[in-house]
């Protein structure tokens, strides 16, 4: 990027959205990434296909997903979970 700068934004928004997809923000950072961005797309399997795709490229080397859980779903996960045993090895 130093010795050649390019805006790829609008190549990420086309891509983006090609797939049913938005953004939300993206941008530079500090860290442990070069570069952060929250979309929305229609479900975990086309985000996964995108990050493949353009990784598959070599234009990225090291991605993370995460994948954001609604506060109501994360909520009746936690009662889910109130109700479930498990027992760790050698317990």
């Amino acid at each position: 990027m130093v010795s050649s700068p390019e805006d790829r934004s609008g190549v990420i928004k086309d891509l983006v959205e090609s797939v049913g997809g938005q953004i939300i923000t993206f941008g530079y950072c500090f860290g442990d990434y070069d570069f952060v961005g929250v979309f929305e797309f229609p479900d975990n399997t086309t985000a996964a296909s995108l990050v493949m795709t353009v990784a598959n490229t070599g234009s990225i080397t090291n991605a993370k997903i995460t994948v954001l859980i609604p506060i109501a779903d994360g909520f009746a996960a936690a009662q889910k979970a109130r109700d479930m045993t498990y027992h760790a090895q050698g317990q």
